[in-house]
């Protein structure tokens, strides 16, 4: 079999008489690439819904039990200072803890969910190897390849964080230093064109921060189709995109909107049976009411709401790599002639995984 090296490995889920790829093995139109996101959702859906449920689910687990001993370690803290009365100060031996468990808390969830996402990244191209081809695979062979490309991708995807957030850190900070500077003088004209050399300074940023992203956008999916580290995976994203900027960057655009939108549509129902419930349990409620009465008064709401959001977010972070999967194939058969190996491949057995 003639194998692509900058592919990286084959199948995963046992060998069966190939079926029709979710994409045509050729230059893909937008039309190819959205029904192949949607084909991939509609045939691997276990798989990818299974990855995500479970490091989302997880991570929100994880949180929930953080707020719970959070909360069990500084409730005496929270008891005085909800009993404080009109103009009476807080403590500081009661501010701190809380806010430190507070924290702590944000802490703990912003890094659960940047390794929910990082593996959910890398889940998609696992999954999108095998149904360019028309392979099956299981949920057992897709987290193993995730998991191994896993410290690829957040490295990845902190290090575009990292260059695309300079400039919009300096966009943000012209603006803010017009207006500061603006505020300084006595009004006037001199006002009025420090905030508009400010807001100019901004709006000149905002493109670049685009450019970068869009640029670097191939990047995570790199990663793991071709087993690169980050800085290699920056340096062949930034290849594939040269030439078709524009048209990567509308279709990336549509993809998180019809995304957003599903996911929103997904959330809502969940947030206003949530709110129905939260209004019954809320009627006995009062301003003598204990913090741990109002919590658990507003509980169904809380799990209403967190199941929608978690279910909303499988949506908006699967299908989003999706395309961006489906690009950087699209890229490969483009510049670099990937069509004739990936037929090849997808009428062979594939070699075993280790």
């Amino acid at each position: 079999m003639a194998q692509d090296a900058g592919w990286g490995g084959w199948g995963g889920g046992g060998w069966a008489p190939p079926k029709p790829g979710v994409i045509p093995l050729g230059p893909l139109k937008l039309g190819d690439i959205f029904n192949g996101a949607f084909s991939t959702l509609g045939r691997y859906w276990k798989q990818l819904l299974a990855v995500g449920a479970t490091l989302y689910g997880g991570a929100l687990v994880l949180v929930g039990v953080a707020v719970a001993v959070a909360y069990g370690a500084v409730s005496d803290h929270l008891d005085r200072l909800f009993a404080l009365e009109d103009g009476e100060s807080a403590p500081a031996g009661d501010v701190v803890p809380v806010v430190v468990a507070f924290g702590v808390i944000v802490l703990l969830g912003i890094l659960a969910m940047v390794l929910a996402s990082a593996v959910v990244y890398a889940a998609v191209p696992a999954v999108l190897q095998d149904a360019v081809l028309g392979r099956p695979t299981t949920f057992s062979a897709v987290w193993r390849r995730a998991w191994a490309r896993t410290p690829a991708v957040i490295g990845t995807l902190l290090l575009v964080g990292l260059i695309t957030m300079v400039p919009m850190v300096l966009a943000v900070g012209a603006l803010t230093a017009g207006i500061i500077a603006a505020v300084a003088t006595d009004g006037g004209g001199s006002a009025v064109a420090l905030i508009v050399v400010g807001a100019v300074c901004f709006l000149a940023f905002v493109p670049l921060v685009l450019w970068l992203w869009v640029r670097l956008a191939l990047a995570p999916a790199t990663a793991v189709f071709e087993n690169q580290g980050p800085m290699a995976s920056l340096r062949r994203s930034a290849l594939l995109v040269r030439g078709d900027w524009w048209r990567i960057f509308g279709i990336m655009l549509l993809a998180s909107v019809i995304a957003s939108t599903v996911g929103y549509i997904i959330q809502l129902p969940f947030n206003l049976l949530g709110m129905f419930t939260g209004a019954l349990g809320t009627t006995t409620v009062d301003e003598h009411t204990h913090p741990a009465a109002i919590i658990t008064a507003l509980g169904g709401y809380l799990v209403l709401a967190a199941l929608g959001q978690l279910v909303g977010q499988l949506v908006v972070a699967v299908f989003p790599p999706l395309v961006t999967g489906l690009l950087y194939v699209d890229r490969r058969i483009r510049t670099e002639n990937l069509a004739p190996v990936l037929a090849e491949a997808a009428s062979v057995p594939p070699p075993d995984r280790p």
